[in-house]
Formats: C-alpha cells, structure tokens, sequence
C-alpha cells in the first residue's frame, strides 16, 4: 500500500511560540490539516478530507466567522484535497472511501468534493452531529458542510484489540490493513485511523492530541496557548487525558512498529511527508 501524506489546509492563527513552540512571540503560528491519501487494490482511500473547496472560495460561509478570525486559514485551492489528488495524477473518482476522525470542520469539510465517496466514521460521532447532547455540541459542527447528504457508513467503537487499544474495526468494503481506533475526548465519537503500510503502521490520531511534544513518552509537552485551546474543545476530559497517557505508552512500547502523528502539527507533517510508503 502506498500512502501519500497530504496538507490540506494551512491554518496562521494568531500566537507564535504559545501555539507552535517556535521561538517568536509576536507572528503568527503555523498548524496544518494532515490528510492520507492510500493506494489500496480497490481504489483510493482518503483519510481525513480537510476543508474543502468552499473554504477556497468563501471562509466565512464555509467555516465559520469565528473559526476563521480564531484561526485564519490560508484560502488556497491548490492546497485543497481534490486539487492534490489531481496533481499526483489521479482521477478524483476513484476515491471511493473516506475515514474521519470526526466531524470537525476542519476535518470534514472536504466531504462535499467527493460526494460519492463512502464516508466512514463512528456511530457515536454521527450520533453527536444529529443528535447533540448541548449547544456546545451542536455549535461545533457546521450543518452547511453535510447539506449535500453524505452516504454514511457508520460502526460501533467494538472489535479486535491493537497494540493496547481495546476496541477497533474493519472498516466495511476495505483492506484490513485500515482501522478505526477509539479516541473519544475531543469529541465523544472521536478516533484514529490505523494503517497497515506493509512497513510498519500508521496511525493519524487526529484532534486527540495536537503538539508533538504531548506523544513523548519521558518529556510530555504542550505550548500554554495550544493546552488551553485543547481543553476549551474538549468534550470528554477525561477519556481526553487517559488517551494522552496511552497514546504515549504506544510511542514508549511500539514505537518501533507504529508511527503516531497528529493532525495539525506541522513537525509531525514535514517529517512524514519527506517519504512515501509502499
């Protein structure tokens, strides 16, 4: 299987070394949307979409005046996952399947270019978008970005263990190589996307932590701009933090045979995306 690491969406928020950890107090930081592209013998596999091609055209709209003045994403088509998807010379129609995290925007947003495609995600989390527990639930996810009427594969958070986790699941229609893997406490229905390279796992762990420095097994770290960020989206705090604690202990056990990476982190992203994996 080959995996191509994409950054579909630049986001320039305000806060320099409180949100990146590069020095510089006074600029503007830097965080990605970090997307795979998977060649499997069915077809493509996307995981994760980014925002999407509305971004490009109209933030406000799309995303939301809030987010948008919160975390100023770049309005660049060129960055958007159909337009990748073109320049590495593939036909968008081919992606049949995407996998989210969750439904966040800037993680969901892509979903209407590709409105074909099989969309799979935990039930918990579909659970969440139609039926919201409270206003902050029901604030988080942008209504306009699923008018368009995804065609929902949804699983329960039960199945086989993997590396410590207790619950996975073969996604429906797709090489085994590919999993779901609960991660619930930023969202309740959040998870992360396990691949199977053939050298080694992958896993895009998505919102559930969001600085490098937090999957360190001896130095835990988190920039205080990006920590107080995590925790004012968090909906599960405590499943949030038990997920830090065993997401580490991967790194720390098995981190020889899976590579942990989050979605926004631009380190994590220039690392990976220096090579592909066959």
């Amino acid at each position: 299987m080959r995996v191509h690491h994409l950054n579909c969406g630049t986001l320039r928020p305000l806060g320099g070394r409180l949100i990146d950890g590069r020095p510089g107090l006074f600029r503007r930081a830097t965080m990605v949307c970090h997307c795979l592209l998977l060649e499997t013998d069915t077809g493509l596999v996307l995981v994760e979409t980014g925002m999407g091609t509305p971004a490009a055209v109209d933030r406000d709209a799309w995303l939301g005046a809030g987010f948008v003045r919160q975390s100023n994403p770049i309005a660049d088509p060129s960055q958007t996952a159909i337009a990748q998807i073109r320049a590495l010379g593939f036909d968008p129609a081919d992606v049949r399947d995407i996998v989210l995290t969750h439904l966040d925007l800037d993680h969901a947003g892509g979903l209407i270019d590709f409105p074909w495609a099989r969309v799979h995600v935990y039930a918990e989390e579909l659970r969440a978008f139609t039926e919201p527990r409270d206003d902050a639930e029901r604030g988080r996810y942008r209504r306009i970005q699923f008018a368009h009427g995804p065609q929902w594969t949804s699983y329960a958070d039960t199945g086989e263990p993997w590396f410590g986790f207790g619950a996975v699941r073969q996604l429906d229609g797709l090489p085994p190589e590919i999993l779901l893997v609960p991660l619930s406490g930023h969202t309740r229905g959040h998870a992360g996307v396990a691949v199977d390279t053939g050298s080694g796992w992958l896993l895009n762990a998505g919102d559930s932590y969001f600085f490098h420095g937090q999957a360190d097994p001896d130095a835990p770290r988190c920039p205080p701009g990006l920590k107080w960020f995590e925790g004012r989206m968090e909906t599960v705090k405590g499943a949030r933090l038990d997920n830090h604690r065993r997401l580490r202990q991967l790194v720390q056990e098995h981190g020889d045979e899976v590579t942990v990476f989050a979605a926004h982190d631009e380190t994590e992203f220039l690392r990976l995306s220096t090579r592909s994996s066959v």
